[in-house]
């Protein structure tokens, strides 16, 4: 089922082109989300409401539910599936509650006095995807960190279903979080309203969540519109397995169609010393397939996915480096020595028995992670995706007097005269 490829056949430019996913070669998603920004930008309510027509089928006469319906579908779900969003609450708390740490104060020079303090960014943005699969976990990843950072306003935006509401599972996780109000809205146009605001929906300094091409690109859009910043590019889901003949080819199939029932446009790549286990792994797609309720999207994305043959696995880090996948997974007995050579990913799984779907829902680890190779440069979303971090720096009179003409020098060689004069006017002010 999986397309193979033979990693020492490849040339660097067919090796670029393969790792290569989500294009928009003739713009034609651009130009779409350029015209979904320009309508709620001007129309606000009105274009969304409209856009609730058109692409979730449903007319609202009310573009938020308040916490007493939250409240009610939220109590509609049964005690054990309850359970289940708290123990994964209590988990992503637990490992990001860690990432929020007071740093020491410095002195760089006697009398120099250095720091950083955090500071929450005050209204956030989180978009919570609903097309083809709902996801509450998504909307704890976002929300755990922001009530961890001390974010003052959590605006939450997901689609509306059939019936203008949310499901229950969404609902409980407003309530764990103490959100009181969801906006019902999706794709790109809740990212236009987040960063524009409209009559029911505010105007946030910063939009985090995942969803497909139109949001993606929504939001960098938006950033090079406003002054509202955003998380990453977090696109359609993808997932790189690397693995020998200690791997199990059931267990390689399983994370494969994991992530290949995300959608049509997501990925799945493995990476093997050995071709015999890509002939089982692809055997054990297609009788796992068979059972699998969304199957048809999983198979539109195998078609999109590939295997490729390496020779160690040195060669298949070197490849996981170059596509820099949002999700690693290492399927080894010799796991723990390749550690060290990960470099670009977003998220990684370690040895034959995590599979990725543990670090979706409840590991602790959050998974609105970097897509389409932007793991070279971005990390996931933590705690420090929703501070800011604020220098502050104080000087005594030994402080000025021992660091002055440093700065006098340093402003002379510039040509910046001005900065020159603000240390030596203190300077003759101390020395008088």
């Amino acid at each position: 089922m999986l397309k193979t490829y033979q990693y020492d056949q490849l040339s660097l430019e067919e090796i670029d082109e393969l790792i290569l996913r989500n294009t928009d070669p003739n713009n034609q998603i651009q130009d779409t989300v350029e015209q979904i920004i320009s309508k709620v930008k001007e129309d606000g309510d009105d274009a969304l409401k409209q856009f609730a027509s058109r692409y979730d089928q449903i007319d609202l006469e009310q573009l938020y539910l308040d916490e007493g319906e939250i409240e009610a579908l939220a109590n509609s779900i049964s005690r054990e599936q309850q359970r289940a969003l708290e123990i994964a609450f209590q988990n992503i708390y637990k490992f990001h509650a860690t990432q929020l740490k007071k740093e020491r104060t410095i002195e760089t020079m006697p009398g120099v006095t250095c720091w950083r303090e955090v500071r929450p960014i005050e209204k956030v943005g989180l978009y919570i995807p609903g097309g083809s699969a709902v996801l509450p976990s998504t909307l704890l990843m976002l929300g755990v960190p922001a009530r961890i950072a001390g974010c003052k306003e959590i605006v939450v935006c997901s689609p509306p279903q059939k019936d203008g509401k949310v499901n229950g599972f969404i609902a409980y996780c407003l309530k764990l979080l103490q959100v009181k109000k969801i906006y019902l809205t999706g794709g790109a146009q809740a990212v236009a309203a987040m960063a524009f605001g409209t009559a029911s929906v505010p105007r946030v300094d910063k939009i985090f969540g995942p969803g497909n091409q139109y949001v993606t690109k929504a939001k960098s859009l938006i950033q090079s519109l406003t002054q509202v910043s955003i998380d990453m590019p977090a696109g359609p889901s993808e997932v790189l397995v690397i693995a020998d003949e200690t791997a199990n080819p059931a267990y390689i199939a399983a994370d494969l169609l994991a992530q290949a029932e995300h959608g049509a446009d997501s990925q799945a790549v493995l990476v093997s010393t050995n071709e015999t286990l890509i002939s089982n792994v692809n055997e054990a797609l297609a009788n796992q397939l068979r059972s699998l309720p969304r199957a048809a999207l999983a198979q539109k994305a195998l078609e999109n996915s590939y295997a490729v043959i390496v020779d160690s696995l040195e060669n298949a880090l070197l490849f996981s480096n170059k596509y820099a996948p949002e999700h690693l997974i290492i399927q080894s007995d010799q796991w723990k020595k390749m550690v060290n050579g990960v470099l670009n990913a977003g998220s990684v799984f370690l040895g034959h028995l995590t599979p990725e779907s543990v670090g979706d829902y409840a590991s602790g680890t959050n998974h609105t992670l970097p897509t389409s190779g932007y793991a070279r440069s971005y990390s996931g979303v933590s705690v420090d995706s929703f501070v800011k971090k604020i220098t502050f720096q104080q000087l005594s009179s030994t402080g000025l007097q021992q660091i002055g003409s440093t700065v006098e020098i340093l402003a002379e060689l510039e040509g910046l005269q001005a900065h020159k004069n603000a240390v030596s006017i203190r300077l003759s002010d101390l020395n008088d």
